[in-house]
């Protein structure tokens, strides 16, 4: 195409123009139907719909209670009343009572809350309706400071940086072993990741359903997250497999994108971890420490799968290892300090996409090897691989 200049390549002002001209149009038909169409005639003859979403309640202090608000649906909701355990209670909400779409608000109640017991709170909206929310067992909330970021920083240690560490240390056992035990291995991989990858969707799906408001659009976001992560990483892996020297780059880069995937599953489940640990709702007592090694040490497995037959240096092997346990640190402390159900949704979705591509990567070397991933011993090992992470996920108890 060529413009008033005679340069090829570029777009004219013209072409610009009427491509712009009917988003313009379709701005003044929005304009006019607003202020002139009949949307007054329906907001005067129905009564308001309100949808209002506890997102999180939080004990600062003694005889102190924070519950986080989202107004999920089209009108504003005003508050009018609070009542906890069928009492009214004095509060105020900030930055404001009355909370427009997709607007929050924090709402202060000012009750002598019982450490360990369950408390039920209402709000009552200026129309009468009313929002439910509960504290399963009251316990005072962390806040940011030396002995929680400890706390917390220990907890993701635990859960992921140790467990996959350890995974690691098969690596001088995977040497040795022969070419078709290693297939086996991929395929176990598969396994594993398989049961990460419909885990992670799962959970995903469950915070978009019961905590997410409806106005978010939480299955479309999951299926975006997916997708995007999935054709995005897709596109990675091809460009750095195109300007890769060898075959032993191509299997690295391979173990880099496991890696990175177990560490988005690792996010999430350090955001539930955390979040569940912040409200008194997790015991982290040395069984459930037992079963998160054990399901996690697993995925060190995974990642050295690729590589059994290459010779890594060190540093690699440290870098994996941190790529995949270190960010349940990170979801950890957001999850114990800043809990949100959009990002939660949002970063298991983009771990499960993760997942899904390193999958389709594995399966993809496998069939390039005599027997396939339908061969006896492989399709053994994809379901072995998910019936390890069963049964150590049994042991795993939140």
């Amino acid at each position: 195409m060529t413009n008033t200049n005679g340069k090829r390549g570029t777009i004219s002002f013209t072409t610009w123009l009427r491509g712009l001209g009917p988003l313009a149009l379709l701005a003044a038909l929005v304009w006019t139907f607003l202020s002139y169409g009949p949307l007054g005639v329906f907001i005067a003859a129905f009564p308001p719909l309100e949808e209002l979403s506890i997102q999180r309640i939080i004990l600062p202090a003694a005889g102190e209670i924070q519950v986080e608000v989202v107004n999920g649906g089209p009108d504003p909701v005003t508050v009018a009343q609070v009542l906890v355990d069928e009492a009214y209670w004095s509060h105020s909400v900030t930055p404001s009572r009355t909370i427009h779409r997709l607007g929050q608000a924090t709402i202060t109640i000012h009750y002598p809350w019982v450490d360990g017991e369950t408390h039920q709170i209402m709000l009552i909206t200026e129309s009468g309706v009313t929002f439910n929310g509960e504290i399963a067992v009251a316990t005072l909330s962390p806040t940011p400071n030396i002995t929680y970021l400890g706390t917390f920083t220990l907890l993701g240690l635990y859960v992921g940086v140790i467990p996959v560490g350890i995974g690691l240390l098969w690596y001088p056992f995977l040497r040795r072993i022969k070419r078709r035990w290693t297939d086996f291995l991929l395929a176990s991989t598969i396994g594993l990741l398989l049961f990460l990858g419909v885990d992670t969707v799962a959970e995903a799906l469950d915070i978009a359903t019961e905590k997410l408001p409806d106005a978010f659009k939480g299955l479309t976001l999951i299926a975006t997250g997916v997708l995007g992560t999935f054709l995005g990483l897709g596109a990675f892996g091809k460009w750095v497999s195109a300007n890769s020297n060898s075959d032993n780059r191509s299997r690295l880069v391979l173990s880099y994108l496991i890696a990175l995937g177990i560490g988005m599953h690792n996010l999430g489940e350090g955001l539930a971890i955390g979040a569940a640990y912040a409200v008194g709702e997790i015991a982290v007592g040395g069984f459930l420490v037992l079963g998160f090694m054990l399901h996690n040490t697993t995925e060190g497995l995974a990642i050295l799968a690729p590589i059994s037959r290459d010779r890594p240096l060190l540093s690699h092997l440290v870098a994996l290892g941190a790529i995949a346990g270190g960010p349940t640190i990170v979801g950890t402390l957001i999850g114990g300090f800043t809990y949100s159900p959009l990002w939660a949704a949002l970063f298991l979705s983009v771990g499960a996409g993760a997942i899904f591509q390193v999958i389709y990567e594995i399966c993809k070397l496998i069939q390039r090897q005599r027997d396939g991933i339908m061969s006896i011993l492989n399709a053994t090992g994809l379901i072995t691989g998910m019936v390890i992470m069963y049964v150590t996920g049994l042991l795993v108890a939140i």
